[in-house]
C-alpha cells in the first residue's frame, strides 16, 4: 500500500520589501521558525533557497509575494507546529508584515512518500482553490480530503 505525505504551501504578499526596516522584526525570526519545524514531529522537507530560507526565492510574477513550501507525515504534525508552538506566535503579527490576501495563500495536498513537490506543483494547488475551492486536488485546513489510496 502506497504511503502520503502532506505537502502545503503558503504565500504571502510584502508591505515593502523583505530588507526594508518594517519587515526585520519577522527576518529575524525566521531562522528560530524554520529550525522549529525542522526539529518537529513529522516534519519530512522545506523548500529552501539563499540562507537557507526560502524568502529570496521568486516564484510569482509579482516580486513582493514570498513563498514557504513543506512536507509533513500527517495533517495532524503540521497542525501542531503551525498553530501549537512559536510559529503560532508569529503569524500573529502578520498584519504589520503582509498585506490582507484577496486570494488563496494556503493550499493543502497528498503527496506520494517520497515525491518533492516543487513551486510549479504550489502554483496549481493555490490556482485550483481559487478557481474550484477545497478539492481533493487542493484543500485547506477547514476542508480536509483523505488521500487517495
Amino acid at each position: 500500500m502506497q504511503k502520503f505525505h502532506l505537502a502545503q504551501v503558503n504565500i504571502s504578499k510584502l508591505l515593502e520589501p523583505i530588507d526594508s526596516p518594517l519587515l526585520a522584526d519577522f527576518v529575524a525570526q525566521l531562522g528560530e521558525i524554520n529550525a522549529l519545524a525542522e526539529q518537529s514531529k513529522g516534519f519530512v522537507w522545506r523548500l529552501k533557497g539563499e540562507n537557507e530560507s526560502a524568502t529570496a526565492l521568486r516564484v510569482f510574477d509579482d516580486e513582493m509575494i514570498i513563498i514557504n513550501m513543506s512536507v509533513w507525515e500527517s495533517i495532524e504534525d503540521l497542525k501542531e507546529f503551525a498553530f501549537k508552538t512559536a510559529h503560532a506566535s508569529v503569524m500573529r503579527g502578520r498584519n504589520k508584515w503582509f498585506a490582507k490576501p484577496t486570494e488563496a495563500m494556503l493550499a493543502l495536498w497528498w503527496i506520494p512518500e517520497n515525491y518533492t513537490p516543487t513551486p510549479q506543483d504550489a502554483k496549481e494547488r493555490l490556482e485550483s482553490i481559487n478557481k474550484n475551492g477545497a478539492t481533493p486536488f487542493s484543500f485547506t485546513f477547514k476542508d480536509v480530503f483523505l488521500p487517495n489510496v
